[in-house]
């Protein structure tokens, strides 16, 4: 019975999308974190008479035709890249993109990621890093002797040394943006990288056109609402035991024929 394939499909996808929906909310206190959306398509049809097809020799078509479905798949699960609320930390080396833009960073072993998560912190050279040490790029080093550092809405980098009331500037923020920031892959740790459905990186400094201002002393929070969330749960479940109840009664008639048969 086809019954029984179609509501398998229909509990694949909504163990997805539940496995979706804890994961956003696992993620509701990480800085930066963009919530994800579980999306779905229906499968191939079957044509058991295909809508228009004549019926008579007179000339007369069916309006409707009879097609039946294969069930469901996951197209994807879509990243939703809205501005999450400003955090008020205090610290000067926390900063917050307001608006479009992520922070460049250089891996490891030499590429480039990308990230909107500000918490940085300075490493034993005095080097502006992430909190696993990456450099953020381009690299800004701040002097030893600094006594206080300030960051403006357009990123750049002013630091006050002892012995010189008058600050230096010391490096410039920039910030890259993508055609389709959705498209990127993500890395865990808040690093995404490019992909070819992210489109080529372009940078630009904060507060220019397209691209987003810096908030020194804040970070950017999550953007999943735990409300949505739970809703979207209780939804899947109750999806998920429909499918399963489909499953019951089709299991059950198969019975009822077997029955009949013996």
């Amino acid at each position: 019975m086809r019954a029984l394939s179609i509501a398998s499909t229909g509990m694949l996808a909504q163990q997805t999308n539940v496995e979706v929906i804890a994961n956003n909310l696992a993620n509701m206190n990480t800085t930066a974190f963009k919530q994800q959306r579980a999306e779905f398509q229906d499968l191939l049809y079957q044509n058991i008479q295909t809508p228009g097809s004549q019926t008579s020799d007179q000339g007369t078509y069916a309006p409707n035709g009879i097609q039946l479905g294969a069930g469901v798949r996951t197209a994807a699960v879509y990243r939703i890249t809205t501005q999450g609320d400003l955090k008020s930390t205090g610290n000067p080396y926390d900063v917050a993109i307001q608006g479009p833009g992520f922070f460049r960073v250089q891996q490891a072993d030499g590429t480039d990621a990308y990230t909107r998560s500000g918490n940085f912190s300075l490493s034993p050279q005095g080097q502006l890093v992430t909190q696993d040490g990456l450099i953020i790029q381009p690299g800004i080093a701040i002097p030893q002797n600094t006594l206080s550092v300030t960051i403006n809405a357009q990123g750049q980098v002013n630091a006050t040394v002892a012995g010189n009331s008058t600050p230096q500037t010391v490096g410039q923020l920039e910030l890259t943006r993508f055609p389709n920031e959705a498209g990127l892959q993500a890395l865990g740790n808040n690093l995404y990288i490019e992909t070819p459905g992210s489109g080529a990186p372009q940078a630009g400094v904060p507060a220019s056109t397209g691209y987003g201002t810096i908030q020194q002393g804040f970070l950017e929070t999550s953007n999943v609402n735990s409300v949505d969330e739970i809703t979207a749960l209780i939804t899947a479940q109750r999806a998920y035991e429909m499918n399963s109840k489909v499953i019951s009664a089709a299991d059950q008639m198969l019975q009822n024929t077997a029955r009949l048969g013996a």
